[in-house]
């Protein structure tokens, strides 16, 4: 049932939402598997469109095959999209993947590179991604919009934005800081309760804050 439109957040409320969310989620870490910087980087790419649950299936295999961008560089790629054929898109991550590696080989001495440009000139790695890389491994001061954080900025009032970007712009210029913590905090948010579909109100903490229960989708 959908409630009444209301203005979004002012900065009173943004605060309060604020301080929800980092009450109930202050060591929120992602729900990935990965033991450095390359393993969180596949996990990361692999994970668009599909659920941190089938990426952790997938990636034991993956590293202990390609354990470094040296060996994925080369890889076969009938046998890496063998191993990644439960995964969605897997053709396109495929290649991707290799592309990636060739490049880090190429022109970063193997070297993962720690900044979002550089991030984003890697096959495969968009803005999203390398955000959340960073977020991830040096706790960057930066916000990644996916498809839970876009649902819960607009149910919450945060944004009225109709794209990704404008989201993220959104959430960077109203929280400003703690946005690594505020990231993952919203991603389990609307993961387990502030759901697209049959969200769980009767347990959810935002409820005062909700501007609807509609499901909201990403361009």
């Amino acid at each position: 049932m959908k409630r009444k439109k209301r203005a979004l957040a002012d900065k009173k409320e943004i605060e309060e939402i604020r301080s929800l969310f980092l009450e109930h989620y202050p060591d929120s870490v992602t729900e990935l598997d990965y033991e450095n910087l390359y393993q969180l980087l596949i996990a990361v790419m692999l994970s668009a469109q599909c659920t941190d649950k089938r990426v952790n299936l997938i990636t034991p295999a993956l590293f202990e095959r390609y354990p470094s961008p040296r060996e994925l560089a080369t890889a076969d790629i009938d046998g890496l999209r063998e191993l990644l054929k439960s995964c969605s898109f897997f053709n396109n991550k495929t290649k991707n993947l290799i592309a990636m590696a060739k490049m880090l080989m190429e022109e970063f001495d193997g070297e993962i590179p720690l900044e979002r440009d550089s991030l984003m000139r890697l096959p495969g790695v968009g803005q999203k991604t390398a955000n959340v890389v960073m977020i991830e491994y040096a706790q960057a001061n930066l916000m990644a919009v996916d498809t839970h954080v876009f649902r819960v900025s607009h149910r919450l009032g945060l944004s009225d934005a109709i794209n990704v970007k404008k989201t993220e712009e959104d959430l960077v210029r109203k929280f400003v800081t703690d946005l690594p913590k505020l990231h993952q905090a919203m991603v389990l948010f609307g993961r387990y309760i502030c759901k697209a579909v049959k969200p769980e109100c009767e347990r959810c903490f935002m409820h005062k804050h909700c501007r609807s229960t509609a499901s909201f989708k990403a361009s």
